[in-house]
């Protein structure tokens, strides 16, 4: 399984760096680990084609997170894309979607196109086979009008977790069992704030997180000028792994 960070910021850039956008690649299948506003670029920066995206898994509805997906089914009608999209996330993601693509493009939403745009809303702890990936969505604390959660992708044999943004609960203790990869946010070093995860509280419950390698990533300015050093891997984007 192929991993690559193509966005691994917070919302604002924070060490210029683009929004929260992973993409997974194993036997084929591709898809995308949250959307952020700045995906598109960011795909195209790696030379990936939008178009070979199967799937887009969407953790929770804040624009740093799917605020590109407007973005990725224009780009996919403006090029003649021809195979299905499937796109999956929490409950209110089809409406949240559609009225983005209404502000930023109105009338996209009705637009006909040569390709099938399909919604899934995931329900908490239920898995869905989307194709050759097994995905179940883990409800985590953090405020954005509508479910957020982490997701772990189980494909080919090989378990992929991220957290999404929250603040520490013993939900990830149980997403995270027996993962090949943790990708944990780190939004601050050691301040607590609500709804995020800072280092030094995902730290204390490092012995509880059965993970056999932990990535941290959405780093804020703080967790930024305390990262290199740190006894744990950080993400930047164009980060690529494999497991």
């Amino acid at each position: 399984m192929r991993i690559l960070f193509l966005g691994s910021g917070d919302a604002f850039g924070s060490g210029g760096r683009l929004q929260t956008c992973i993409f997974v690649e194993s036997g084929g299948f591709r898809c995308l680990l949250d959307c952020g506003a700045s995906s598109l670029v960011a795909l195209k920066r790696a030379s990936l084609d939008p178009n070979a995206i199967d799937t887009v898994l969407i953790t929770h509805l804040h624009g740093d997170h799917f605020g590109g997906l407007p973005f990725l089914v224009l780009d996919g009608q403006f090029s003649r894309r021809s195979n299905r999209l499937l796109i999956a996330g929490p409950r209110g993601l089809t409406e949240r979607v559609t009225r983005a693509m209404e502000v930023f493009f109105p009338g996209s939403s009705q637009a006909r196109r040569k390709f099938e745009t399909a919604y899934r809303e995931l329900a908490d702890g239920t898995p869905e086979t989307l194709g050759p990936l097994r995905v179940t969505p883990h409800e985590v604390v953090h405020e954005c009008g509508a479910p957020a959660f982490a997701l772990r992708l189980e494909m080919d044999g090989r378990t992929v977790v991220y957290s999404g943004d929250t603040e520490w609960t013993d939900r990830l203790v149980a997403a995270t069992a027996g993962a090949d990869l943790f990708i944990c946010e780190a939004y601050m070093f050691h301040k607590s704030v609500r709804f995020h995860l800072d280092y030094a509280t995902l730290s204390r419950h490092r012995s509880r997180i059965d993970c056999k390698r932990l990535i941290v990533t959405h780093m804020g300015p703080d967790m930024l000028k305390h990262a290199e050093g740190l006894d744990v891997e950080t993400a930047y984007d164009g980060l690529e792994v494999s497991i």
